[in-house]
């Protein structure tokens, strides 16, 4: 989350790298996450404002996060909004970047469903408790340091993440060549951030923290899924019901009465003899077994004829078949 200061510069010059770098990690991926994809979409879309979406979205001035505005006018599109608005090109990539790594391993963990709430969540407790922190320093005289300023940005919800998904990790990483416990490293780049880029909002990337260990502490006392998934989980099923309604009537097997037959184990159909040699179910209309070429016994429909001692060995079916194929 960065401190917005009145100005929006928007190049474009990094985005063609974000896509090309997106589209790479999801071509070698077996399952495509598609929440993560739909999160950078959405991203981009906002800072981008292509087409129609430039008059229907609100402008980065009507949503950047001002813990003074959302608490005297109650104004919830600053509160949550502002998450998805950046103000230049490295702004936005580098915090796509990182929700396309985090998204892509939290995703394909938890699942789509899980992930979506979990996101929903994180997003609601970072902007809230940043809101509480913003108004608790006013008693300590910060008001215009942090009651009053601005900021837009991912990156709240990205800390979070971060929490999350190294909360069950008992290594070490690297982090700008200091070797420190995988867990704690969200709490190390807090404060390298804050040294090496002074404008970026401290209080909405400890707000990010605090959000991840919240939502840690709550669902491991609330061991059951959270209603919100259950919520997504129902929702996604009524949605799709229509279209595996569809598949599954499209995909009913066909038996063909004309034509080629199967070889079967079964129950088979009226207009239709079994082969007594290869059990191979012939059409009707041939008299000579199109798989190993016995002759039809009978000519009626459908009669399985009993083994008799005239029939075929072994040898001879798989003979018979060859010369089928090689034909």
């Amino acid at each position: 989350m960065d401190r917005y200061r009145g100005r929006v510069s928007i190049s474009r010059g990094m985005i063609p790298f974000l896509a090309l770098h997106v589209a790479s990690e999801y071509h070698r991926l077996r399952r495509k996450p598609p929440v993560t994809a739909g999160l950078i979409l959405a991203n981009t879309l906002i800072y981008l404002r292509p087409g129609m979406l430039h008059r229907l979205l609100p402008l980065i001035d009507e949503v950047s996060f001002n813990p003074h505005l959302i608490v005297k006018y109650g104004d919830l599109k600053r509160l949550f909004l502002s998450a998805f608005y950046h103000l230049n090109d490295s702004h936005l990539v580098y915090n796509m970047m990182s929700l396309l790594w985090k998204g892509i391993q939290l995703e394909s963990s938890m699942g789509s469903v899980e992930f979506a709430s979990m996101v929903a969540a994180l997003l609601g407790l970072s902007q809230g408790i940043t809101l509480i922190l913003a108004k608790s320093l006013v008693i300590f005289d910060y008001e215009e340091a942090y009651y009053n300023q601005y900021a837009v940005g991912f990156s709240g919800v990205l800390f979070a993440m971060k929490v999350v998904l190294n909360s069950q990790s008992d290594g070490y990483t690297f982090l700008h060549g200091v070797l420190i416990p995988t867990r704690y490293a969200a709490w190390a780049e807090l404060i390298l951030i804050q040294l090496f880029v002074p404008r970026v909002s401290f209080i909405g990337h400890l707000g990010g923290i605090l959000a991840g260990l919240l939502y840690l502490k709550l669902r491991e006392t609330f061991s059951r899924p959270s209603p919100l998934a259950a919520l997504m989980t129902s929702m996604v099923a009524a949605v799709s019901w229509p279209f595996k309604f569809l598949r599954r009537l499209i995909s009913l097997p066909h038996r063909r009465i004309l034509g080629r037959g199967r070889v079967g184990g079964g129950a088979y159909g009226y207009g239709t003899w079994r082969c007594s040699a290869c059990t191979y179910d012939n059409s009707a209309s041939v008299d000579v077994c199109e798989m190993c070429s016995t002759e039809r016994f009978d000519h009626g429909f459908s009669t399985r004829q009993p083994y008799s001692n005239n029939e075929p060995s072994l040898e001879e079916v798989r003979r018979r078949r060859l010369e089928r194929f090689n034909r």
